[in-house]
Parts: C-alpha cells; structure tokens; sequence
C-alpha cells in the first residue's frame, strides 16, 4: 500500500523507523559521514573540496543484501534486480536529503558506496559477480551531481548486470530519457591547469609502485604523470591527457583501482601527441599499458580513455556526434586518419576482443592488425603488454608488438589462418585424412566416406540403394563407432530396425522362409541389439501427413550432431522431400540452392551426407545400370555432389550370379578419397549383408 494513504500517526511512524535505520550501526559497511557528492547544482567548487563522502565505520562492518526487499529475477540469462528503487516513492524531499534515500537504496541491492564520487565514473566490485576470482571492480557506478539519480553496469563479459535507481518519484531534476553515459557527456568542455586541478609530483610510494610494474621514473616523468590529493589526506595518480601539451582531461587511479575522471572534459586518447603524423600506431586498453609499451621502445602508442565494453555492440554504428562511448576517436580524428596501420593492443580477455572490434569497426578492419599475447602456460595467456614486460621483458614486448597479426574481415583469410588445420592434414593427426574405409575391400579402392563431403546415390527401383547404405553404416559403425541420424521416409520404423539388426547380428530376425534354416537371432541378441540401435541412430520423422522440407530436416539434423554426435545423415529419397518452390525460380536453381544448403550443413557440422534421389523414367532401359545424369529434377545433382555412386542389382541370370551387386563410382572430387570405377559385391538375402567377391 502506498505510504500517504496510511494515517498520519502511522506515516510518522514508518518515517522515523526509516530515518532511523539511516542513522544506525546496522546500516551495512557504512555511516553519515562527509561524502563526495555535490548537494548543490550551482556550486560551482570542484568535488574534491565541496563534496562529502562515506567513510567505513570499520574493516569488519558487513555488506548485507536485503533479500526481503530485493528480489532477483532472470531474465535472457542475466540477473536483474527489483527492489523498492523502482517503485514509486513518497515525498520525503521535506525531511529525508536524496542522497540518504538514493544511499540507502543502493546499499540494499549491494552496492558498496564508500569513496564514491558524484558526476564521475566510480569503479567498485560487482555485488552479483564479486569480481570474479581476482575480484575485480567491474561495476562502473555514476550518480548525478545532486545525488537524485543513480546508473550502474558490471563490465564483467559474465556478468553484464546493470540497473538504475532514483532517490524520489518525482525528481524535477531528471527526465525519462536520461541514459547511462549521459552522464559523463561533454557539452562545453572544462579548461584545466595542473595548479587548478592541484595536481603535484609523484611521491615515492608511487614511483614504488610503477617500479613493480617495471616502468622507470623517466618514463613517468616524459608523459607527466602525476598525483592528487582528495579526501582524508588520500592520493590517487594523475594521468594527464594533452593535445600539443595542452592539458585536455585528467583520468584518476588510486592504488584500489579504482578510476575516476574530471567531468565536463573533453575525451581524448592518452598519449596523443606521441602518435602525430605517425604512420603505425599502437592502441592499449590503459594508461599502464602505453607506459609499458614506452618502456620497450614504442612511443607511437596511445591508450583509450574509458576500458573495454563487456561485449560487442549489435547495433549499427552511430553517427559521429552521437557515438558517445567512443567520442574520443572522433576528437582525434585527424590524428588516426593519418595512419595506415593501426594495431590493437587490447587485454586478451573477452571484453579487451569486444574493444578491439568496436575500434576496428569505427577505424576500418582494413588497416588495423592485432596483438596476440604469447601464452602464459598451456591453458593460459598474458592478459595485456604490461604483464608480458612483467614477466617476459621489454624485449619480448615489442617483438609481439612487431608480430602483430592482420585483423581478420569476415569472409576474408590467408592460408595461415588455417596452417593448423594444414599441418594437421599433412601429418594425418586426425586419422580420416583419407577417408573412412567402407568395409569391403573392393570398394575401398574407389570410394571412401570423407567428414564434411555429400554423396548422391542412385539407381533403378529394387535394386538395393537403401540396403546398401543401411550395410555402409553398419560397417563405419563397427570400425570407427560412427553415430547416423536417418531420414528415411520409405521405410517404417519396424521395418528398418529389423534390416539394420539383421546386418549387424548377422541373423535373420524372424524364423521365415526368407531365413531359409538359418537359426533367428536369440532374445538376448535381440536386447542387445536393440541397445546398439538406440546408442547408434537418431530418427529424422515427419509424424503427420504432409511432407517434410530440406530446411526442416537439416534444422533437426543440426539438433542430433549436437546433442547425439551424429557423423553422418541419410536423407532417403529426394522425391519424398517436400519441394514446393517459389514461382519466381526453376526447379534447376531450386535443385542448385537445396544442395547448397546440404553441402554446407556437412561441411559446418563436419558430417558426411548420403542423399538418394531416384533416376527418372527410362524409357528405353536395356538393364544396365543408369547415369548419374538421368537422375529425375537437375543435372545438378551431379554437378554439386562430391561423390556419385550408382547401385546397380543384376536381373539377368546369364549375365552372372543373381545376388551379384555393382556399385558404380561415377564421381569423385577428392582424389585422395578415390576414383571412378567399378566394384562388385554379393548380397545375402538371409542377413541383408554385402560381401566382397572373392
């Protein structure tokens, strides 16, 4: 119930028990003391000596979450919070100051606000992640100048949690479009001094600090690194952003990192006058970064102002003037214009790729390389330049720096972006280089079945396709243990089970004339066969009476090879597919697309695909077996099939044995895979085997 409508004694209550619970202990980490927020919208000081701040009541205080407040709920995967920020509150701007509500709102979601800053960038550690294992402060907090509004995000690519609060429902001072980085938007750019700003020289504890991270004072003192006195006698660094010297902006880091930087600045890149008409530059991800670049001998080397998104924007671009997060290329347009190679430094790390493709993406992929960080162990890599000068030197810095590699445009490669999957090939590390053997040593010789190639089979009515594919099967099963999805409209189920057991038990499945007086397969083989039919086969069915399309069966095919490890999937026969088609294209580029899409679904899933497609009428059939050209449609069949094979049964008995079966190989694109020819194998009727001739 809202809180006016309650009586005025009970509003008073509930109004004393909240100011109350402000001005306790319980209060989690934190107490009223001077905090760094600007209360008043026409002062015109600097925070660092207007604002007050939040000081820990101790190092044990807790930071408890309110979970009878807050409630978690999931959406798309990430974890997003309700609580009473986002309900509308009472007017308690007569007794109650915005930031005390804004405060106490933001400590109930978990929110630390200790040393926060107003108008800045505050980075603090993720109450949903902790920062992950090195506890890192990935949660970027900002709050408005008079302490009514607050926008937080985790950079955490795992993460990603954000969320906005405001201290009252009827703020005058905020409107429905405020965004997260208006904050921090410059409007008129701010002129600064290092005497306005009080910035000093670094301290020894601070020059210390760079020396453990290998960057000497000289470097220091070459890009005017600096420090700053705020709070209680605290010290932060000062990394002093200019354009021909000109101090522009003033980014901050104490020694938490914890960053923030002077409002109303204009956005620049750290280190810009090193890159003046400069034809290769260098982009890191932070100042220690380009400092370390320095250290080995690369002064062409600048740094982004902000980090790293935690991923990459589906958005298209936006127009200059309204790139916000990016504004800082656009006001050194000049500078990167120039250049004809740029290469991306970013921190290896999932959020350091998205920076380097949204900068690839506003720069032109065309010219920018980027750096691949050499491994830290087996599983491991250095995370950014200034851990490899850490561990590896200057030395091996730059010569990564020198190997950078061409920033990869889709669809465009070199052979050496594949020089693994090369050596692997030429070394036959894989095993199926050559293919998979068949079975039958007659037809090894002229066909064998290669992960990722499409094989069309055809034949007259009866002569035994669908068994010979079922035998191939069973066959790869048994070598390499093989998984198949089957699409197979003309067989019923029980049908097919019974011909796939037969040839794998090699008995018949029922005591029929057909078995002649060959013992059945027992119960016990029978189970275990029926495991083996499970382990080994997913069915591709259409359970109602209209015909399944090609997008429909690979749609489901996709679905066996990732959840099942299928190998390889017949699509049995081509004529049960439904082909209704669009007026507008002939059932020659219908054909052209439809095998299109089943060569690229093998080769993407690395799946070997056997396609029947039945002859058309022949007219004047003497008994021979057909060309792959009289398949019935498209002389594409044969014309896009990497393999092509015709299964032939003999009719005649004074042409030969009548369980004599040729299988002819008509095409072959991989030579290494085969030839054209003929093989000859018998079929048992008994067992639905094939057998080589002897």
């Amino acid at each position: 119930m809202h809180f006016l409508n309650h009586s005025p004694h009970t509003r008073f209550y509930r109004l004393s028990f909240l100011m109350g619970f402000l001005r306790t202990t319980p209060i989690p980490s934190c107490t009223l003391q001077p905090f760094n927020i600007n209360l008043s919208s026409s002062s015109k000081r600097h925070f660092f000596h207007t604002h007050t701040r939040l000081v820990p009541v101790s190092a044990s205080a807790s930071k408890p979450i309110n979970n009878n407040h807050a409630l978690v709920i999931k959406t798309n995967g990430r974890l997003s919070h309700t609580s009473p920020a986002n309900f509308p509150n009472p007017d308690y701007s007569e007794t109650v100051p915005p930031l005390t509500i804004l405060k106490s709102k933001l400590i109930e979601l978990g929110i630390d606000m200790d040393k926060c800053v107003a108008g800045v960038e505050n980075r603090l550690v993720c109450p949903m992640c902790k920062g992950g294992d090195s506890e890192e402060q990935s949660l970027s907090l900002s709050i408005d100048q008079d302490g009514h509004y607050a926008v937080w995000v985790c950079f955490r690519a795992t993460c990603g949690w954000r969320g906005s609060t405001r201290a009252l429902a009827h703020s005058s001072s905020l409107n429905s479009s405020f965004k997260f980085n208006q904050i921090s938007k410059v409007k008129t750019p701010r002129h600064f001094t290092e005497e306005s700003l009080e910035l000093e020289p670094l301290c020894d504890q601070l020059i210390g600090y760079f020396s453990e991270r290998l960057i000497t004072r000289r470097t220091l003192e070459r890009n005017r690194v600096m420090q700053k006195r705020y709070g209680h006698n605290e010290i932060a660094i000062a990394f002093t952003y200019r354009r021909k010297g000109k101090l522009l902006n003033c980014k901050y880091r104490d020694i938490t990192k914890r960053f923030w930087q002077e409002k109303d600045a204009e956005k620049i890149l750290y280190g810009l006058d090193d890159i003046e008409g400069a034809s290769d530059i260098v982009i890191v991800e932070g100042e220690i970064d380009m400092l370390s670049m320095e250290e080995a001998g690369i002064y062409n080397c600048v740094s982004v102002p902000d980090g790293a998104p935690p991923k990459v924007s589906q958005k298209d671009l936006p127009p200059e003037d309204q790139d916000t997060k990016y504004q800082y290329l656009w006001n050194c347009k000049d500078y990167l214009m120039k250049a004809s190679r740029i290469i991306l430094a970013t921190d290896g790390d999932l959020p350091g790729q998205a920076l380097a493709e949204e900068l690839a993406r506003r720069l032109g992929r065309e010219r920018c390389w980027r750096v691949r960080w050499p491994k830290k162990n087996e599983v491991d890599r250095f995370k950014d330049a200034n851990e490899v000068l850490m561990y590896l030197g200057a030395d091996a810095l730059k010569e990564v720096v020198e190997n950078a590699e061409l920033y990869p445009i889709k669809g465009l490669f070199s052979f050496r972006d594949f020089f693994d999957e090369i050596d692997s090939y030429y070394y036959r590390t894989v095993g199926d280089e050559f293919g998979i053997s068949t079975g039958w040593r007659g037809l090894d010789s002229l066909y064998n079945v290669v992960p990722g190639e499409l094989t069309i089979v055809t034949g007259v009515p009866n002569s035994g396709k669908s068994e010979w594919i079922d035998a191939l099967l069973c066959n790869i099963n048994e070598s390499v243990g093989w998984k198949f999805a089957l699409c197979s409209m003309e067989n019923k189920v029980r049908e097919h089970a019974r011909k796939l057991l037969e040839k794998h038990i090699k008995k018949p499945f029922f005591n029929a004339s057909y078995g002649q007086s060959v013992e059945r397969m027992t119960v016990e083989e029978f189970e275990q066969g029926k495991e083996w039919l499970g382990d080994t086969f997913s069915l591709i069915r259409c359970e109602n009476d209209s015909l399944p399309s090609i997008n429909w069966v690979l749609e489901l095919a996709k679905a066996a090879v990732l959840r099942h490890g299928v190998r390889g999937l017949v699509i049995d026969p081509y004529n049960e597919l439904d082909h209704q088609r669009p007026s507008n294209i002939t059932e020659t580029e219908y054909v052209s697309q439809m095998l299109t899409k089943i060569k690229r679904f093998a080769l993407h899933h690395s799946v070997h695909v056997w396609f029947v497609a039945h002859p058309r009428q022949l007219h004047q059939w003497v008994g021979g077996p057909p060309n792959l050209y009289d398949i019935s449609g498209s002389a594409h069949f044969i014309n896009k099939c990497d393999n092509g094979i015709v299964v032939h049964r003999n009719r005649d008995p004074e042409a030969g044995p009548m369980d004599r079966v040729q299988v002819c190989v008509r095409k072959v694109r991989n030579k290494v895979a085969g030839t054209i020819g003929d093989a000859f194998l018998s079929y048992n009727r008994v067992t639905g085997e094939f057998m080589d001739i002897n």
